[in-house]
Parts: C-alpha cells; sequence; structure tokens
C-alpha cells in the first residue's frame, strides 16, 4: 500500500499525535484544588463515556480523516500509452491544364473529389493538402482533424489565379517540410502530369530527401481543349486551341522515387491500392506517450471509520440493550455502509431518485420522472421504464429506441418488451413492425390484450392499403380530367386566335409595359436581396505558399 498525498501524512499527523500525548498525560484542572471523592460528589459522572474517552476517540477519527486525505492507494501500475498514426501528404494540381473535362466535370473538380474519397478512406492517417500550379502552396499541415480538412478542400476557391505552370519541385520541397520529422515521406499527387519531358531534378530531391511520390493520372490520353470562365477555349498567340493531355513522363518520377503510379478510376480503386502499398512498406510515427498511473482506491475506508468514530465522539455512548429499532438499523446501516461503500451509494442515492421519479409518474409529470430515472444506475430496468416515459410523453421514435436497446433473458420483461414496442410502433403508424413486435410477444406469452391489439393494427393496415388504393384511382381520375380539359381549352385558344389583330397586339403592348414596371420593381427587390446576400460571407480558407529554391517556368502558358 502507498499514498498519493504523503506530504499530508507529515505536516497533519504528526501534530495530531502531539495533542493526543497533550490529553492523556494532562490531568483534569479542578483536581489541582479538590480532593477525588469531593470531585465525584460534585460532577456528573457518565457510565459510559468519560471525557478523556470522548476526546481520544475524537482525535482517532481525526486521525482516519487525515489517512483518508492521503489517499492510500493499492496495485499501483504505470501504464504507457503510445498514440500511433500514419503520415501522407496529398498535393491537387490547380493549374489551367487541369480545366480540360476529358474527365467530367473536369479534371479539376474530379481531382477535388479524389481528394475527398482519399481523406475518407485514410481515416487513421494524419493528412496533409498542398495545391500547387507554378508555385505550392499549403493548404493545411499534418492533421488528424479530417472534417475540417474536408471542409478546406471543399470551400477553397479553386477559380483563383495561381499562376499558370506545374511545379512539381516546389511541391516536393513543401512535403520535405511537412514531413521533416517522419522517417517515411509519403506524397500522393493529383495531376495530368504538366508539359515536362524530364523530371531528373526533382527525382533527385525525391530520392535525397527519401519521398516516395504516388501518382495518380488525372487525366486521359486524348487531346482536350481547355475551357475557360467565359465559356470560351484557351488559345496561343495564332488564335488557334490549345489541347492538352496526360504528360505519361510523370509516371518515371513516381516510379523511381520508390512510389507508384495508378490511372485514375471511378470508384475508390486507385485509392485502396495505394493505400495498402504505403500501409505495406512503412512503419507507424509514433507521436508522444502519453504515461498514467492505475491503482485501486481504498481512502473510502479510513473515512467511514473516521466518520462512525466521529459520530460517536460528538454523542453519548448508549446503553445496547436500551436500543430502540430504529436505531438498530441506523447502526446496521453505518456498519453495512463501511463494509460495501459502493451499495450504500447505491442504496441512497438510487432509491431516492426512484421514488421521486416514480412519484412524478404518477402525477403525470413525465418530464421529471424522467430526468429522475436518468440519475439511477444502468440497468435494464431502467431502459425499460425511461421508454415507457417516452411513450407517455408521446415521443414514439424515442421510446422505439430504448425498447430496441434492452435485451433481456427475463421473459417477463422481454414479453411486456415488444408489447410496448408494438404500441409505440402502432402509434407512430409502422403498423408491420407493430405486428412482428405483437406476434414475437405472443411467442412468449398468449396474452389477450396483446392479441386485441394485433388484430385491431392489422384492421387498420388493411384499411390504410383500400386508402391507398382510392387515393390512386380518384388520382387517375383527376389526370384524365385535366387532359379532357386542356384538349377544350386548346380548341378555345384556337378558335380565339381568329380574332383581329389590333385588339392582340393593344393587348400585347400592355403586358409589356406591365412587364417593364415589373422589372424595375422586382430588381429593387433583388438589389436589396443581394445586398444582404453579400453581407453573410463563408469564412476564407487561407493558404500560405512556400518558397522554393527553383522557380521552374512552364514552357506553355498553361
Amino acid at each position: 500500500m502507498s499514498f498519493l498525498y504523503q506530504n499530508v501524512l507529515f505536516f497533519m499527523l504528526l501534530p495530531s499525535f502531539i495533542l493526543l500525548f497533550l490529553i492523556i498525560k494532562k490531568g483534569d484542572k479542578f483536581s489541582q484544588y479538590f480532593t477525588k471523592d469531593t470531585l465525584d460528589k460534585l460532577s456528573i459522572s457518565n457510565r459510559y463515556f468519560s471525557t478523556k474517552a470522548r476526546n481520544i476517540t475524537l482525535l482517532i477519527a481525526l486521525i482516519f480523516m487525515i489517512i483518508a486525505l492521503a489517499r492510500p492507494v493499492i496495485n499501483e501500475k504505470n501504464i504507457s500509452s503510445k498514440h500511433k498514426i500514419n503520415s501522407l501528404v496529398i498535393a491537387i494540381d490547380v493549374s489551367k491544364s487541369m480545366l480540360a473535362n476529358d474527365i467530367l466535370p473536369n479534371r479539376l473538380s474530379f481531382a477535388k473529389e479524389k481528394t475527398i474519397n482519399i481523406i475518407d478512406v485514410y481515416e487513421n492517417f494524419a493528412i496533409s493538402v498542398i495545391v500547387f500550379a507554378k508555385d505550392a502552396f499549403i493548404l493545411s499541415p499534418l492533421t488528424q482533424d479530417l472534417d475540417s480538412l474536408k471542409y478546406l478542400v471543399n470551400n477553397l476557391d479553386y477559380t483563383l489565379d495561381f499562376n499558370n505552370g506545374t511545379n512539381i519541385y516546389a511541391t516536393l520541397e513543401a512535403s520535405n517540410k511537412l514531413l521533416k520529422h517522419y522517417k517515411n515521406k509519403n506524397l500522393i499527387l493529383l495531376s495530368d502530369g504538366g508539359d515536362k519531358k524530364e523530371f531528373i531534378e526533382e527525382i533527385e530531391l525525391a530520392n535525397e530527401n527519401k519521398i516516395k511520390v504516388y501518382t495518380i493520372a488525372t487525366a486521359t490520353s486524348k487531346p482536350t481543349p481547355i475551357k475557360l470562365k467565359n465559356n470560351t477555349f484557351l488559345t496561343n498567340k495564332n488564335n488557334q486551341v490549345v489541347t492538352v493531355k496526360l504528360n505519361e513522363n510523370i509516371k518515371k518520377l513516381a516510379l523511381q522515387s520508390g512510389g507508384g503510379y495508378i490511372d485514375f478510376t471511378l470508384d475508390n480503386n486507385d485509392i485502396t491500392q495505394i493505400k495498402n502499398e504505403i500501409t505495406s512498406s512503412f512503419s507507424k510515427k509514433e507521436f508522444k506517450s502519453k504515461k498514467y498511473k492505475a491503482y485501486t482506491e481504498l481512502f473510502y475506508y479510513p473515512l467511514a471509520i473516521g466518520i462512525f468514530l466521529l459520530l460517536i465522539a460528538f454523542s453519548s455512548l448508549p446503553n445496547l440493550k436500551k436500543l430502540n429499532k430504529n436505531a438498530n438499523i441506523f447502526f446496521i446501516f453505518i456498519i453495512f455502509s463501511f463494509l460495501n461503500p459502493n451499495s450504500l451509494k447505491a442504496s441512497i442515492f438510487d432509491f431516492k431518485h426512484i421514488e421521486d421519479s416514480k412519484k412524478a409518474y404518477e402525477e403525470k409529470n413525465y418530464d421529471k420522472a424522467y430526468n429522475e430515472l436518468l440519475k439511477v444506475k444502468e440497468s435494464k430496468e431502467k431502459e425499460y421504464n425511461l421508454a415507457n416515459i417516452l411513450y407517455k410523453q408521446k415521443k414514439y421514435k424515442e421510446a422505439i429506441k430504448r425498447y430496441e436497446s434492452i435485451k433481456s433473458d427475463d421473459r417477463n420483461l422481454e414479453f411486456n418488451r415488444l408489447h410496448n414496442l408494438g404500441n409505440a410502433y402502432a402509434k407512430n403508424k409502422q403498423y408491420k413492425n407493430a405486428i412482428e413486435s405483437y406476434k414475437n410477444a405472443l411467442k412468449i406469452k398468449n396474452n389477450e390484450a396483446t392479441k386485441q391489439n394485433l388484430e385491431k393494427v392489422k384492421k387498420l393496415l388493411d384499411k390504410n392499403k383500400k386508402d391507398e388504393n382510392k387515393s390512386k384511382e380518384n388520382k387517375n381520375k383527376n389526370k384524365k380530367q385535366d387532359e379532357n380539359k386542356e384538349q377544350k381549352n386548346k380548341q378555345k385558344k384556337d378558335s380565339n386566335s381568329k380574332k383581329s389583330k389590333d385588339t392582340e397586339n393593344k393587348k400585347e403592348e400592355n403586358k409589356k409595359q406591365e412587364s417593364i414596371n415589373d422589372k424595375k420593381y422586382i430588381s429593387k427587390k433583388e438589389e436589396e436581396k443581394w445586398l444582404k446576400q453579400l453581407e453573410i460571407k463563408k469564412p476564407k480558407v487561407f493558404l500560405q505558399k512556400v518558397k522554393s529554391k527553383t522557380n521552374q517556368e512552364s514552357q506553355t502558358a498553361w
């Protein structure tokens, strides 16, 4: 056994023992002035508990409480927990060539959706996202907050001018900075490969820093024009429409860096293949290990003894023969609480909450009954009663969830659960489920009320089916009537079309004037609406530009 707070023992027990010694040794002051016989006659004697004994009991109680404050424990163990996680950087090509629509709706939108799928599949990874064109920008550092990461990917304005080009070298530099504390560095590249023929510098940088590049080719080998914002196509200096296709030279970078290359797939097959390759080829990075202690608390034993002795010290020690029934019960309760303190908690507080809940339920104060019952320790009976209260509150969906969560071997409880579950389904108009619940209940117990409820629900289900059929028939009739009316209206319109052209022209002019007035009126409303919408803006997504040693220029403008 050991103490968690040993200082309490040193600073509080020593003065307590000194005080105890002084009480024992120090005589009564009256003995200095009176003889023993005279004191016996003057003082009121207590046959059961003297003053000195009471003081000693009080001090012993204090000592036990001090021991409790020091928190004695046994079975103390040091447990260390190491949180292991895999790391990954995802790089999205945002150059203009990614606006080509050989992959619908275009390469860039497809790459963004593919990034979201990677985040979902790689749920046990710490992931960072980079966007790159002529320069590389860090969208997010390594994080396990994948929901926030997906928000950033979705809300980034990909129409920004990122300075056209495809600088994979800067992307590798940014990845190296993000993964500098990791032995194994992995980069998933979502790109069409740009227009570079050789990636010698990129391969050297990747191998020098041990970065494995896994490329998902986000393009096809079919030459495709680049569609711009104004629905026009990108042209060169000679006003010829530019076409782009997959640069297969990017495959060398992936393979020679020790990574992998794969063509995009519409499902997640490309993602899972890369994940399997990554997880099989590198060990997990260990974050800071957390150490904590586990032990069994013993403080409630000396605390219970201290309280018990404290009660004795502040009261007269009674004759056990003259104790009434209530006192007997009280002392038995105290002894029982000392032997089993956990049962004491349950017996006092749970009993009180159950009584309050029952009383509130009888008074139809279901909110109070529900809240009081929530305070009771977990049990099947508690869940059953909570479900019953929810049923009384007409919260049938919540009651159904509670009933369905209960699993019991008690036949009576299981029957009542299924019967009440059937009632809740019936109230929620889920008649098929109600019928199944009633049937399962009847398998346990042949109950007349359950049979009656089953028959009623069957009739309601048949009635609903008939009503649905009638409503379908009425809809069909209404459709036919509407079709006949349309035909008659067409005939009337044809006959009215033979009217004079002058009257029609006047009506058209009036309509034009009215529409012009309406447009003027609507434009003011729309102006106010747009002004309000401009006030409500989404939070901005910020990017960190990575300084690169090389400033690679693309051979073409895209």
